[in-house]
């Protein structure tokens, strides 16, 4: 396997505005980020997009060779990858595959997804379609509901209070008030958090991401190509590992609904591939579309224990400036939560942390980034290493 460079990088302003358009927002990003890069389109070798909505709210498939089209890229080999909100990193890790098993030595991922031109039944049927449908979503299940019950577990399992989560959204919105993409400016306070209106009891407005827009993209190359790339004073950034794990769509088809399995295979199988252990990471991009979520990924990914993830928030150690950093730019809760594009949104993210371009973000010294996506209630989960080199 060869090792594989982040060459270049492009986001658009995470949104609400229902007049912009996938294609667009995917274009801008896809140039952008091969501009960066300095690498010209005729080097690059294939393109994988990660969207999860387009064939169902916007009555659009093949969006993988509809982004090569408009991006002047018609003719290279371009899919599109479907994970559900993971859809983003599952493009990347296509891309990352791609370059390290030397079928191509130039790839692009990026993500992308368009939901608020439709009302919010459509919206919530859509992305219903990531539960099991037969067991879940046919039966009047979301993805609000599905995770209400996770929270309410979790509650009842460890006397948590609603404000025991209010680190998390506190701490993502103070993140996004200094992300020029992120769609939240607003500082919140547990106050704030608590008078917030109950969406599906016991989760409340601040425990839930925005449906919003957005386009994201990263140009992977091979060592080679990186080498006559990034010459003195430009940052070298590997995806060092990659890996992904499943678990049953249904909440009710798994043994223990509080611990994700597949947050914990991906987790294990991607510290082994890196060779290193949690404590080597110097922050996280975790799946934040749920405070709950974050709980159980910390929990399931075994940086605490299960059952003290809610102490990190009140402890500030999520903060940046705290030995274990969390959605350093906003995350999905304030970032914003474009669900195709949403992994690809962390790898940019991670990038610049890395290479030091996160501006007020920045993390200190950071040098190696977990970046986990998932889909679903995590029932397919990608996690990458992200890691500066040289």
């Amino acid at each position: 396997m060869r090792d594989v460079y982040i060459v270049g990088v492009s986001q658009t302003p995470v949104s609400r505005d229902s007049t912009v358009h996938a294609r667009e927002l995917a274009t801008t990003a896809v140039r952008e980020a091969l501009a960066e890069s300095s690498v010209p389109s005729s080097r690059v070798g294939a393109l994988f997009a990660g969207n999860m909505t387009g064939g169902i709210l916007d009555s659009q498939s093949q969006i993988g060779g509809l982004v090569a089209d408009y991006a002047g890229l018609a003719g290279i080999e371009a899919v599109n990858v479907e994970a559900a909100c993971a859809s983003g990193a599952a493009a990347a890790r296509m891309a990352y595959l791609s370059v390290a098993a030397g079928v191509h030595d130039v790839v692009i991922a990026c993500g992308l997804e368009r939901m608020t031109h439709v009302g919010r039944d459509a919206i919530t049927r859509a992305l219903a379609t990531a539960a099991d449908w037969e067991l879940e979503s046919s039966k009047g299940e979301s993805f609000l509901s599905l995770n209400a019950k996770l929270m309410r577990a979790y509650m009842e399992k460890h006397a948590a209070r609603p404000e025991d989560f209010a680190p998390f959204s506190i701490n993502a919105h103070r993140n996004a008030l200094t992300n020029p993409n992120a769609v939240f400016h607003k500082e919140i306070g547990v106050d704030d958090y608590l008078q917030s209106r109950i969406v599906v009891d016991p989760v409340r407005l601040y425990d839930v991401s925005p449906v919003c827009n957005g386009a994201a993209a990263i140009v992977l190359a091979s060592a080679d190509v990186a080498a006559g790339l990034l010459g003195a004073g430009r940052a070298r950034v590997v995806i060092a590992a990659s890996s992904a794990a499943t678990a049953p769509l249904a909440l009710v088809r798994r043994p223990d609904i509080l611990h994700l399995q597949a947050v914990e295979t991906a987790t294990q199988k991607v510290l082994l591939q890196a060779r290193i252990t949690h404590a080597d990471i110097d922050f996280l991009e975790l799946h934040d579309a749920y405070t709950i979520m974050t709980a159980l990924c910390l929990e399931s990914a075994g940086f605490v224990a299960r059952g003290t993830a809610l102490e990190l928030g009140k402890e500030r150690r999520i903060a940046l400036d705290g030995d274990l950093p969390l959605s350093t730019m906003g995350g999905l809760k304030a970032r914003g939560h474009p669900v195709g594009a949403t992994g690809v949104y962390q790898l940019v993210e991670a990038f610049l942390q890395l290479s030091g371009q996160a501006g007020p973000n920045q993390v200190k010294n950071a040098e190696v980034a977990l970046v986990q996506n998932i889909g679903g209630t995590a029932a397919t989960v990608v996690t990458h290493i992200v890691r500066r080199v040289g």
